[in-house]
């Protein structure tokens, strides 16, 4: 997943090495919080599928991202992990808001934002990559 271009297109831009890909899992994010970002699991197949969940952002804002590897593309499991995400972060973690920028282009991660209820807020332009920025408020 970490080497196929076009799972790694929206997420960091360009494929990473196995020594890359197991060096940043290894040191990993190291904040210390109760948001959960981990390894997406599809139970039937008991596999490895992707990484998603909550993360810090900058200003207090939690955000929730996701990928799956490609053969799981187009199987509604994202939009199924995130609206996991989403309640644990609503229900359990009682947060107000839940954030989320896809990169422009990428029509698939807006298709989940949507299904699960983000809504548009702005376009960041940028030089290299632009950014579409989503929130969902807890109701």
């Amino acid at each position: 997943m970490e080497m196929d271009p076009d799972v790694r297109r929206f997420v960091g831009g360009y494929p990473r090495t196995r020594e890359e890909a197991e060096r940043r899992f290894r040191n990993g994010r190291r904040h210390k919080t109760n948001l959960p970002f981990c390894s997406i699991i599809l139970k039937a197949e008991n596999s490895y599928i992707g990484r998603g969940g909550l993360h810090p952002m900058p200003g207090g804002a939690v955000g929730l991202g996701f990928y799956l590897a490609r053969p799981y593309w187009g199987r509604g499991l994202a939009t199924e992990a995130a609206r996991a995400f989403v309640d644990y972060g609503f229900r359990e973690l009682k947060l107000p808001r839940i954030v989320s920028a896809v990169e422009v282009g990428n029509a698939a991660s807006v298709r989940v934002l949507e299904k699960t209820g983000f809504n548009f807020l702005r376009r960041e332009a940028g030089e290299r990559r632009s950014f579409d920025h989503f929130e969902l408020r807890n109701s």
